[in-house]
């Protein structure tokens, strides 16, 4: 009986941390598209949109991007990446050091959930728990157009996030 008390304990310990249920930051939020996104042909994260009522995106709605990571990436490297990819698009912005009070090293089945607020903000939550807001003008246009614009990475994977 004791073995099997412990190993339930173990088996409650290891549970996955419980997902932030994204209808209390998102109304009627319901899974749009979802897409691997790859580099040299390593996968790097699962991305999933989430809409009102799972419609097309809608820049003018808020919507929720979660990605789940599928290996270790330094705070460096998601920082700078990002603002590489903001850049690269035309979307620069001064939000570096906003960026480094969101995200810290990720590892393999680590999450952000990024979920926009108006133009101008977008909220986020790692494995969960709500770390940051960033603030700027048009942030939500600057910073989601990296995964969900017309000059992406890879049309492939934002075609698919987007549902298509």
């Amino acid at each position: 009986m004791r073995k099997l008390v412990f190993a339930f304990c173990l088996l409650m310990g290891a549970a996955p941390v419980q997902a932030l249920p994204l209808s209390s930051v998102l109304d009627d939020a319901e899974l749009r598209g979802t897409a691997t996104f790859r580099y040299l042909g390593f996968p790097l994260y699962r991305a999933r949109l989430y809409t009102s009522g799972g419609a097309a995106l809608n820049w003018q709605q808020d919507f929720g991007l979660e990605l789940r990571y599928l290996r270790r990436l330094s705070q460096k490297d998601l920082v700078q990446a990002t603002l590489r990819e903001m850049k690269r698009i035309g979307n620069d912005a001064p939000v570096e050091d906003q960026l480094l009070r969101c995200f810290d090293a990720v590892g393999k089945g680590d999450r952000y959930l990024a979920v926009t607020d108006g133009p101008d903000k977008i909220g986020f939550w790692r494995n969960g728990k709500r770390v940051c807001t960033l603030s700027y003008p048009r942030i939500k246009e600057r910073f989601m157009e990296v995964f969900l614009g017309e000059n992406t990475q890879s049309r492939a994977f934002t075609r698919r996030l987007k549902g298509g």
